[in-house]
């Protein structure tokens, strides 16, 4: 009898190691350089849900910025001065972004400002108030097959993405996955039970970029800048203004 038992254990032990090498085995390489591409098969990006008491002022900001361009005096956002988007703003960038795997991690380079954002495989998620609030907060991820599963926290409040407000409570669900058609996807869930009446979900797509290699992007000398009232301004050169 224990050496049936023990023989089962053995087996079931084979098997599990088989599970494990077979999902390791159906891991994409995802290494290297990629860009924004059109993929037809992905519904367009629709309105944030947000709750009453936040879509009034989202939707008078949106308002404001629309007038103040057709003004010709649009208003300074955060570009102008110098900083970065942060996420999930940085994953629907038009430059390019470099995708390293790693042991443990999974690192993502956006080419504009150099954004960086590290994904911390196989690990348990922090609780929100153990995570320093910042621009690409606390990523943790695992393989499920051929998919990135990520949870990222600790956004930083005054970090948007399309102006859209959120709360410290929000979460960053990612499942990247590479297709068929050998294009990456990127599928964005926003949740957010302070913000959002329900989940936001959209999705990215990019496509391979073969021996491109990341330049360097430091936001130095930025020629445009905010005036004292908020509008954005382009200084001349030779000018004093």
């Amino acid at each position: 009898m224990r050496r049936l038992i023990v023989l089962i254990a053995i087996v079931g032990s084979m098997r599990a190691n088989a599970t494990a090498q077979q999902t390791a085995t159906n891991i994409p390489d995802i290494t290297g350089s990629w860009e924004r591409a059109r993929d037809n098969s992905i519904p367009p990006q629709p309105q944030p849900p947000l709750k009453p008491d936040y879509l009034k002022p989202y939707q008078a900001k949106l308002q404001a910025l629309r007038e103040a361009n057709a003004k010709g005096q649009p208003i300074a956002e955060r570009i102008v001065m110098c900083l970065p988007d942060g996420m999930p703003g940085m994953m629907g960038g038009p430059f390019p972004m470099e995708v390293l795997q790693s042991k443990g991690q999974v690192t993502i380079i956006q080419e504009a400002y150099t954004q960086v954002r590290r994904i911390l495989l196989d690990r348990p998620q922090r609780a929100v108030a153990d995570v320093e609030p910042g621009f690409y907060g606390y990523s943790v991820g695992h393989w499920d097959g051929g998919t990135l599963i990520v949870d990222t926290i600790g956004i930083k409040e005054n970090v948007t993405y399309q102006n859209v407000p959120h709360s410290s409570e929000m979460h960053i669900k990612e499942r990247i996955s590479l297709g068929a058609n050998n294009l990456l996807r990127d599928e964005i869930t926003i949740e957010d039970p302070v913000v959002l009446e329900k989940p936001w979900t959209f999705t990215y797509a990019y496509r391979r970029m073969p021996d491109y290699q990341l330049l360097e992007y430091v936001c130095e000398d930025n020629r445009e800048y905010a005036d004292q009232n908020g509008v954005q301004k382009i200084r001349i050169p030779g000018s004093n203004k």
